[in-house]
């Protein structure tokens, strides 16, 4: 039956990241592969309290089909909310969304077409790939430095790729604590990012997942709300990092004419995000004490990343030429190995020692991937598990450092 498949899904092999999941039910095996908050952070009682109370009262409409764009009651519950970050949004802006990684791909149904070119950092987020790979896209990617974007380099490609008649459909990015490198954006290359959109009439696409996850530093001023509702740019959202995964809710933000045509696409794919989950979430943007629940998350996570970078400066030694980020926040750091070093062959060694990572490889578009990197989650693991997780890993490069 394969040879009725689309020439796409012939060839598709679905999301890397997502089927490496299931080293994480292995207990023998440290992983540090998933993007995974820890459930430490979540807060039961409200979401045992909230299930119980929206069950009783409305049980008959809970269980129900509901409005393909969202709840009401939500979507007014996250309008509010945006305005601490400086957002101010219409209900015409907003569509709740079944998680982050549905929210991009409307983007990708409603812009992608085969061939269309995105601009991305390298290395990018892997759902977002998995999700424009299944509408064929191509990319002009450049590497992310350390302040973000190269926001010069992305202008010099857009033009040249102008003037061969082909103009980018988005600029996708991750400018908070970006997954995989956790690298945050500068404010001054936010606003050129933004002034290079205009420029071009190309839309940036910014991907929030981490924003309330600041651990140093000071915040800055999302791409969105820089923008000032002009219509340049597209939110993507979700709670899964700020109140759990499970729940699978979210929500994209931007103009008025995207939202409608989201909402149409959202009709055809999956039709309507449980109203339960939503309930879940409305209790949480309206009865929960958010500033101590994100006080309690940046306090457990930041623990957790100083533990890991600890660990990494007694396993790491100079002259392994092993080299890391250092986030302000979020949940990953990015760690580079030495080019005579495949992190896709040594994810396989690793496993052997009861250790996983995210091999770099699939952080990269397929015509442009890198095999000398890997990502690395904090969040999840045990501080135990990072100070022996960490040591299994420098063995594991050692190990392949000795036999070259």
């Amino acid at each position: 039956m394969k040879e009725l498949f689309t020439k796409i899904m012939q060839g598709y092999e679905g999301y890397t990241i997502g089927k490496m999941l299931c080293y994480i039910s292995d207990p023998k095996i440290i992983s540090f592969a998933g993007g995974l908050p820890n459930a430490d952070v979540f807060p039961l009682d409200l979401i045992r309290k909230a299930a119980e109370t929206s069950l009783k009262q409305d049980w008959d409409q809970v269980l129900q089909y509901s409005a393909v764009p969202g709840e009401n009651d939500l979507m007014e519950a996250v309008i509010d909310y945006l305005k601490r970050d400086d957002i101010h949004i219409e209900p015409e802006n907003i569509i709740i969304t079944t998680s982050g990684q549905h929210g991009i791909d409307l983007v990708g149904r409603l812009f992608l077409e085969p061939q269309d070119l995105i601009v991305s950092d390298l290395p990018t987020f892997g759902g977002a790939l998995a999700s424009f790979e299944m509408e064929d896209a191509k990319y002009i990617a450049l590497d992310i430095e350390e302040d973000g974007s190269d926001v010069k380099g992305m202008e010099r490609e857009i033009e040249k790729s102008i003037n061969q008649g082909r103009k980018p459909k988005f600029i996708y990015v991750v400018p908070d604590f970006q997954n995989p490198s956790g690298i945050t954006m500068s404010l001054e290359k936010r606003l050129s990012l933004l002034s290079l959109g205009k420029k071009f009439g190309i839309p940036i696409v910014e991907d929030s997942p981490y924003r309330e996850l600041r651990y140093r530093g000071e915040t800055i001023p999302s791409i969105y709300s820089l923008d000032k509702n002009q219509g340049n740019v597209i939110g993507i959202n979700t709670f899964s990092k700020i109140l759990c995964p499970g729940l699978r809710v979210g929500f994209n933000i931007g103009p008025a004419e995207v939202i409608q045509k989201f909402t149409f696409i959202k009709g055809g794919n999956i039709l309507n995000t449980p109203k339960l989950n939503q309930d879940i979430c409305t209790a949480f943007l309206r009865e929960y004490d958010l500033e101590t629940h994100f006080d309690k998350i940046i306090k457990y996570n930041s623990e957790k990343l100083n533990f890991f970078l600890q660990a990494m400066e007694e396993n790491f030694p100079e002259e392994m030429g092993v080299k890391w980020t250092k986030p302000e926040g979020g949940l990953f750091l990015w760690i580079t190995v030495p080019e005579n070093i495949n992190t896709t062959g040594l994810f396989y060694k690793a496993i052997e020692e009861n250790v996983a990572f995210v091999p770099g490889e699939v952080l990269y578009p397929k015509d442009l991937r890198r095999y000398d990197s890997m990502r690395i989650n904090f969040s999840y693991p045990t501080k135990e598990q990072i100070a022996e997780g960490v040591r299994r890993l420098s063995k594991v490069i050692r190990q392949h450092q000795a036999q070259r």
